[in-house]
């Protein structure tokens, strides 16, 4: 297990006379300190963060430290000794901390700051030591003892960071060295602003210091208070050891590699720390939760928990399963498991199939020779073959095992199996879709591709120059911390001081975190007009709402109740009991044939003309039964006949069987039925609806009409004949 780091941090702050001036309008340099120290802290306060911090302030009209005797090391207190940053810190940095009106010099700051950091450490363990010293370099300094910080800097290896509310402009032009904490949002430019001769001296001997500690990256030490609220701005991450998960790699019955497991990739969620407290103390000990179990009758008689047992409901029934039936139901493993159940090519593991909450990065066992052999050797071989390990993961005895997949992940400094789980058959859903490619309407053009094309080109994340190496990632996820964390924090560091106050606005910072990238939204525009140009919307007017065959065949009685009538689902997206059963579905029935046919069409590999058989063998037999129940069953199965047809570009098919129906409409005498057709508009599918069909608009509305009657002397009894048929019907 890999030990945390753990720092000691003193914040060393100027509240000298000069760091309270400012120029109309703008923020001072110790208002600007403070909110820089403010920031710091919190990022470690909610990132749960070991490091222990003091805060010591020069400039004072005070002294309190142990070095001070006579005029040495005056107008210097020690605020804070070491200990874990809390919102009592905070509350000091943003009230307590006031300006004052002397001038102390920042060198013996350094000083007082390094004797607390030796103090305080001994006896304990600290990965690092750091001062962050805030200043405006306006007070007076001597350089009489500048060799020998530098010197006690190095040998205790205590760090030193500056941060100035102005930037240190270095000869070669190099001073800026910083990048911003997203590279897609604007840096903000520095004022020039005259510096007296006292800071002039004061940035000599800051380069002095900072370039003999480190020739070459001490100058990069050295901050501005713009840019540190730039990067601070973001609160920390929650800091998480890296555990460990030793296990035995199993190949078969004879093949063991030890090795040792940690979490690369997990989802991190908020530690939920919410508890329930007294309104008026804010004291959680003054209320106290209480559970009652009572019967479900009038006396609401009370029942112990020993006498209650725990129930799964299954339907309406509820099975009683005490939790000793739990634990024996449980899956029963030997103990933890890394078992290689077999081999398989790496494309047969499609990316969607990733599931799980975590990912794995599995190692050789440590101090191990013939394990870092074995692995390393499994690892080259997955790796040449193009291969992946299948493997059954359970990470203790009492959790349920996993299949997933180990992918070979070979760097120049290490090399791993990466794993992830793998979905079991109920962790699947699957949806099937009608092609695009069979729809002529949803081909596009070479104009409408090249457009397309040109968009996502504008729209790449990944600079590269000319060479087409990466320069620069304009968007990292990776970089980006979660916004739902930042907001929490926000708006709990502000209850924290205002507890009466309403919450905040989110800021600025956390809205433009997910947007597009300034530089991408820019080379966009014209690539995204041109498709906007090539893929007009149209406005879709309501249609006219027609008489539909529901409202001929309506009853009208109002001296009883209706009688049930066949529900009718047009809709794809409608739900059915059908549905639930739709793997029991081999052929389109009599009770639903419209869903059934529905659910055989799309299945893959479907044979379109044997399943719209089977419909028609369907309509014929209600036609033959001549009653409206029936009738309107077949218009339901024409109506699903047409709309699949046309999905599936079988286009042709369905017009044929409709001029075959009019030809039997005709010789059976089913004119009551046609008519139902007529006032549906359900005809031959047209060219304007498909570019499948090449039937005009006016030959579809031609053909519903009837065929002309010769004329006829009929005798009287006839003429009421097929209303009287229509009424015995309804």
């Amino acid at each position: 297990m890999a030990r945390s780091s753990k720092a000691a941090v003193v914040l060393c702050l100027d509240v000298g006379f000069t760091m309270s001036n400012s120029a109309p309008g703008e923020e001072s340099s110790l208002e600007q300190a403070k909110k820089i120290m403010m920031k710091f802290v919190q990022r470690q306060v909610f990132a749960e963060s070991k490091d222990e911090v003091a805060v010591i302030l020069f400039g004072t009209d005070g002294t309190r430290n142990d070095l001070a005797s006579g005029d040495q090391y005056q107008n210097i207190i020690v605020h804070r000794s070491l200990m874990l940053p809390d919102f009592d810190l905070l509350e000091d940095i943003q009230d307590v901390i006031k300006p004052g009106s002397e001038k102390a010099d920042f060198l013996d700051a350094i000083i007082v700051c390094m004797d607390l950091l030796q103090k305080e450490t001994i006896g304990k363990k600290y990965e690092k030591r750091h001062i962050e010293l805030f200043t405006d370099l306006g007070s007076p300094v001597s350089e009489d003892q500048l060799e020998i910080i530098i010197a006690n800097l190095k040998k205790t290896g205590i760090s030193l960071q500056i941060f100035l509310p102005f930037p240190v402009d270095v000869d070669d032009g190099g001073g800026d060295v910083s990048a911003s904490v997203h590279s897609h949002m604007h840096r903000n430019s520095f004022p020039k602003k005259g510096l007296t001769e006292q800071q002039k001296e004061g940035i000599d001997v800051v380069r002095k210091l900072m370039h003999t500690l480190d020739e070459e990256g001490g100058l990069e030490e050295i901050y501005t208070f713009r840019e540190s609220l730039e990067r601070l701005s973001m609160f920390k991450k929650i800091e998480r050891r890296p555990m460990a998960w030793p296990c035995q790699l199993t190949i078969g019955s004879n093949l063991s590699i030890r090795i040792v497991a940690y979490k690369s990739v997990t989802e991190e969620k908020v530690k939920k720390i919410w508890t329930v407290v007294d309104a008026k103390t804010l004291r959680k000990d003054d209320v106290q939760k209480e559970t009652v179990y009572c019967l479900n009758d009038d006396d609401e008689t009370e029942v112990q928990k020993d006498d209650t047992i725990q129930g799964f409901r299954y339907g309406s029934d509820i099975v009683p399963f005490s939790k000793e039936d739990e634990e024996q139901m449980k899956y029963k493993t030997e103990g933890k498991c890394f078992s290689v159940l077999g081999f398989s090519r790496s494309s047969q593991i499609q990316r969607h199939y990733y599931m799980g909450n975590q990912v794995l990065k599995v190692f050789a066992a440590k101090d191990d020779e013939n394990a870092a052999v074995a692995f390393s050797a499994l690892v080259h071989a997955l790796d040449e073959l193009k291969a992946v390990a299948i493997v059954r993961y359970a990470y203790d005895r009492r959790c349920n095992p996993q299949i997933g997949v180990a992918f070979p992940y070979i760097k120049d400094a290490y090399e791993c199996l990466i794993y992830v789980q793998l979905p079991y058959m109920e962790d699947l859903r699957q949806y099937l879709f009608s092609s695009l490619k069979n729809n002529k309407k949803c081909i596009p053009t070479a104009d409408q591709l090249s457009a397309v094309d040109s968009l996502i080109d504008s729209m790449n994340l990944v600079y590269e120059n000319d060479d087409g190496e990466t320069f620069e990632d304009l968007f990292k996820p990776s970089k980006i911390p979660n916004p739902h964390f930042q907001r929490l924090y926000q708006c709990l560091q502000h209850k924290a001081f205002h507890p009466n106050e309403p919450l905040p606005p989110i800021e600025q910072h956390l809205l433009e975190m997910l947007e597009m990238p300034c530089v991408v939204k820019e080379r966009c525009q014209a690539p995204l007009e041109k498709v906007k140009a090539l893929f007009p919307l149209k406005e879709v007017g309501k249609k006219k709402e027609e008489k539909t065959a529901q409202d001929i065949f309506k009853d009208n009685s109002e001296d009883g109740p209706n009688p049930k009538k066949p529900k009718i689902e047009d809709e794809e997206g409608s739900f059915s009991i059908i549905k639930l059963a739709e793997g029991n579905v081999t052929s389109v029935g009599s009770v639903n044939p419209a869903e059934d046919f529905r659910i055989l069409v799309r299945r893959k590999n479907a044979d379109f003309k044997d399943v719209s058989q089977q419909l028609i063998n369907r309509i014929d037999q209600f036609l033959e039964n001549k009653g409206a129940q029936y009738y309107m069953k077949g218009i339901s199965c024409i109506r699903v006949f047409r709309e699949e047809a046309m999905k599936l570009s079988k286009v042709q098919c369905f017009n044929d069987f409709l001029q075959a129906l009019k030809s039997k409409v005709e010789d059976k005498a089913l004119a009551d039925f046609w008519e139902i057709l007529i006032q549906d508009r359900i005809s031959l599918i047209t060219k304007d609806e498909t570019e499948e069909s090449s039937v005009t608009s006016e030959e579809a509305e031609k053909f519903l009409a009837p065929k002309e009657k010769k004329n006829e002397t009929l005798p009287p009894t006839d003429e009421g004949g097929d209303v009287d048929d229509l009424l015995d019907m309804m």
